[in-house]
């Protein structure tokens, strides 16, 4: 009786060890899958309402570019600065779409010498961006996630 007592504990205690085992096995599996995955990139681009959601990724991506310089030329379409000497630089905007699809600015950042000749631009360029559109959000693996995009807008201006 001792013995087949004896052997039932060792094999009770064995068999602990393999469903552990099986737990690290399962956990490596998980791990090798989510290292797979390209978390840089999302699987949809943000759409908005006249972007095709059946389309390929390639189209989605242009026309979310499309409606987005659409949105900001008509959002800095009308504005207008005097300044003394020419310039010709680069701002950038970083912001941000979330899961649910609002925009927000994130950073307008600007070089010293636009901050000089056009003190007033950052502020002008935030309060302009305030009202920013909601958008369907980006998807990766079927869930809408973050993103941010990084604007560049152009500055020139003639004497």
């Amino acid at each position: 009786m001792r013995k087949l007592l004896f052997l039932y504990l060792l094999g009770f205690l064995s068999s602990c060890n393999y469903f552990q085992s099986q737990e690290k096995q399962t956990n490596q599996l998980v791990n090798d899958k989510l290292l797979a995955i390209d978390w840089n990139d999302v699987d949809a681009y943000p759409l908005f309402e006249d972007c095709d959601e059946n389309a390929i990724k390639q189209v989605q991506k242009d026309c979310f570019q499309e409606n987005m310089l659409k949105y900001f030329s008509s959002a800095f379409g009308d504005m207008e600065f005097e300044v003394e000497n020419d310039i010709n630089d680069t701002l950038y905007i970083d912001f941000l779409i979330d899961e649910h699809g609002f925009m927000t600015v994130l950073e307008i950042q600007e070089k010293d010498n636009v901050k000089k000749v056009l003190p007033q631009l950052k502020d002008e360029l935030s309060k302009r961006l305030n009202d920013l559109t909601t958008v369907a959000p980006a998807l990766k693996r079927s869930t809408p996630v973050s993103i941010k995009f990084r604007l560049p807008l152009l500055i020139n201006t003639t004497n």
